[in-house]
């Protein structure tokens, strides 16, 4: 199974999702993380999410932000986005209905469309990170139930 995480700028939400998703799944699974903007390609994550994580035991400190790729299309079972924009942004670059169907809202898997919006912490502050953390916490574990069930 490989699954992609994909936020904005790759820096605060996706690669928080993909430490998290790392730690629940078997060693086997690929997990990783992008943006669907290059202005951060090849810088580390915001301090503040790589500490929110530490705090918790996950280690993103060596994950480097990259954008979307065209091959990730292909590459990936799951792809899953932390917002609407975000979301429209991937699907609108999908080649045909067999990438739009790995594509979905990270938090629609906890079953609320209309609140399926991972927040963006980067103009918050420290709590806002503690509370995307606990959000990914949950539809992470959601979706790892999901996966090792099918």
């Amino acid at each position: 199974m490989k699954i992609l995480m994909v936020c904005l700028g790759n820096i605060c939400r996706s690669p928080l999702a993909e430490g998290i998703m790392k730690t629940k799944v078997p060693e086997s699974f690929m997990v990783d993380s992008a943006g669907t903007i290059s202005m951060h390609e090849g810088e580390h994550p915001d301090k503040r999410a790589i500490k929110t994580a530490a705090n918790h035991s996950v280690d993103i400190s060596r994950q480097r932000s990259r954008p979307i790729t065209r091959a990730d299309y292909e590459t990936f079972d799951k792809i899953y986005c932390m917002d609407i924009d975000v979301f429209e942004d991937v699907v609108s670059k999908a080649k045909n209905e067999e990438e739009r169907q790995k594509i979905s809202l990270f938090l629609e898997v906890l079953g609320d469309r209309e609140n399926a919006e991972v927040p963006d912490p980067y103009w918050g502050d420290m709590k806002d990170f503690e509370d995307v953390f606990q959000l990914l916490e949950k539809g992470c574990d959601v979706i790892r139930k999901q996966i090792l069930i099918t």
